[in-house]
């Protein structure tokens, strides 16, 4: 019967390594987040091109012009549009593909890494 009695929770070696182990998740988590926000308004840059009338894209110029002023407004300057993203003209549509890889450093010498590809089929307004 003592024995059940003795037993009222985790010690504190064990909130410790807890702890330990909830922030170092929470620091990749915190570290990771922002490159897939980047990306998600890159997908939303790019395909807003075949629902915005307004702009008059015709070119893969235009194109390029149409996704530098978006990544500006949503302020993506760490990534390097002329490497990442390929733009073609076929049938009347442009063929986008968005590949571009993001590293941050997590602790001395290992690295989390983050690797975008995804092809996009976008009609010409």
């Amino acid at each position: 019967m003592t024995l059940t009695r003795s037993q009222k929770g985790m010690s504190m070696l064990s909130w410790m390594v807890l702890l330990a182990v909830v922030a170092f998740l929470a620091s990749a988590v915190f570290k990771m987040v922002p490159h897939y926000l980047d990306y998600m308004s890159m997908k939303k840059i790019i395909t807003s091109v075949e629902t915005d009338k307004a702009a008059d894209i015709r070119t893969v110029g235009d194109f390029y012009s149409h996704v530098s002023k978006g990544m500006s407004v949503n302020s993506i300057r760490d990534l390097d549009m002329e490497k990442a993203l390929k733009v073609t003209i076929e049938n009347n549509e442009f063929r986008v593909h968005l590949k571009y890889e993001k590293r941050e450093g997590l602790i001395e010498n290992l690295d989390l890494v983050a690797r975008f590809d995804q092809e996009f089929r976008v009609r010409m307004p």
